[in-house]
């Protein structure tokens, strides 16, 4: 009170005292903004709360957030005693962990036109979509995915949702998928003849082993986070089959000792049985969609610990796609129909027999926002409801080598959390619909 009395009451104080006058309100002024801008804590209070890593479902609890971490997990609700801190009510939902879906591609979705658009859409183009991709993936409860193939764009949304420009989950990516020439992931497929080029490994196509080499490092230099290849035809490519071995078995060795080097595992497309058992000799970790496999597969994959990361939901929704004529074109057509229905069977089968199993679900092959419709469809194939969840959190947590931070409702975890409004394991459906959202200690959906 005497600073502001003396600088309005006109007293004839020197130039000199004005000066150091203003110099002592400019540090009042910072220390009153320090104070306004400290963190606050928050309590959630939590009628159910899923314990991922012991698989129950406990009742009445308080998660205690600061900053961007868990502190604590209180019994019961547990009020805080300074009036800066917030409380969330809770009580009438069930809370989990943050949700990890596997396989997305953010940069894109599905539409009828989607393939015109490969020659009409810029690069500029593509990264705005994607900013409204990303933020339907987080709203809808999942704060980690790892986004299987683009452009490129989606290095740049990574960094940009990292530095909070943008919102959307917690990326990791990789980058440009790999393909051979005519594969599932040559970019030029489809293209007249006269702008198809030679793409090779700088565009992510392998031929032979010193290409292999030459496109992890690239992927590296280009900022991804893993790598994907195809192992075998794809259903949307424009290309004959859906499902032959396209990679050598040493090609697939020299990219996963390449990819090792750099830090980075492997994931691998793979439709047909030949292409998935080269890619799990050659040292793979996921396999994605795996819709062919036989039981030889299923024992190599637990042999050599390759989980299988299903994609249900892609697979029934271009089956149904297909048979709305020119949705697609005409050489994808016989390809959705037969690999299509085939995929939730096989997981069935794989489940049953051992084989472990990622969430995952091919996000843009179907509209971003449904990728909880997974859950439900697993559930059919004979997963348990609570195993379904565990897929998604601690599976997917330390495939990614993030299982001390994500994927559990612990203290010292990164604060990714969501609530449903009721109990999945008793009403799975109930993934579908994500009405609290919280990443990194940030409230996005309340």
């Amino acid at each position: 009170m005497m600073l502001w009395t003396q600088l309005g009451n006109g007293n004839k104080k020197s130039e000199t005292n004005k000066f150091l006058d203003m110099k002592t309100l400019l540090r009042v002024l910072v220390l009153l903004c320090t104070i306004t801008v400290t963190a606050q804590d928050t309590y959630l209070h939590c009628g159910k709360l899923i314990d991922t890593k012991s698989g129950k479902v406990l009742k009445e609890k308080t998660i205690v957030v600061s900053g961007n971490k868990i502190i604590s997990v209180e019994n019961g609700y547990v009020n805080p005693t300074d009036d800066k801190d917030a409380v969330i009510d809770l009580k009438s939902k069930t809370v989990m962990p943050g949700l990890i879906d596997m396989h997305v591609h953010i940069e894109g979705e599905t539409n009828p036109k989607s393939y015109l658009e490969e020659y009409t859409l810029n690069d500029a183009d593509v990264a705005f979509n994607s900013v409204n991709y990303a933020k339907v993936t987080l709203m809808s409860g999942f704060t980690t995915v790892r986004d299987l193939g683009g452009s490129g764009v989606n290095v740049s949304l990574r960094n940009a949702i990292s530095a909070g420009k943008i919102v959307g989950p917690r990326i990791f990516t990789a980058e440009k998928a790999l393909g051979t020439t005519g594969g599932h992931a040559d970019p030029t497929n489809g293209y007249k003849k006269s702008i198809v080029g030679n793409p090779g490994p700088k565009e992510g196509v392998v031929n032979g082993v010193e290409d292999a080499v030459k496109a992890v490092r690239q992927r590296y230099k280009n900022g991804a986070d893993l790598i994907k290849i195809t192992a075998t035809g794809g259903v949307l490519s424009m290309a004959k089959s859906g499902q032959n071995p396209q990679f050598t078995i040493e090609e697939i060795k020299a990219i996963c000792e390449t990819a090792n080097d750099y830090g980075f595992h492997v994931a691998a497309h793979a439709h047909g049985d030949e292409g998935m058992q080269r890619a799990i000799l050659g040292g793979v970790k996921t396999i994605e969609h795996g819709t062919l496999m036989s039981a030889e597969t299923m024992e190599l994959m637990k042999k050599h610990d390759v989980y299988l990361v299903p994609t249900i939901t892609a697979g029934k929704f271009v089956s149904d796609k297909a048979k709305i004529p020119g949705y697609y074109p005409e050489i994808i057509v016989p390809k959705a129909l037969n690999i299509g229905p085939k995929i939730q069977g096989m997981f069935g089968r794989a489940y049953k027999a051992g084989v472990g199993i990622a969430f995952g679900t091919d996000a843009a092959v179907f509209y971003h926002g449904d990728n909880g419709k997974e859950f439900g469809y697993m559930v059919e194939a004979g997963m348990p409801e609570m195993e379904t969840i565990q897929s998604a959190t601690t599976t997917n947590a330390m495939l990614l080598k993030m299982e001390t931070e994500i994927g559990q409702i612990k203290s010292g975890f990164i604060a990714d959390i969501i609530a449903v409004n009721e109990d999945p394991t008793a009403t799975i459906s109930t993934m579908e619909n994500v009405v609290f959202v919280m990443k990194d200690g940030v409230i996005y959906k309340k």
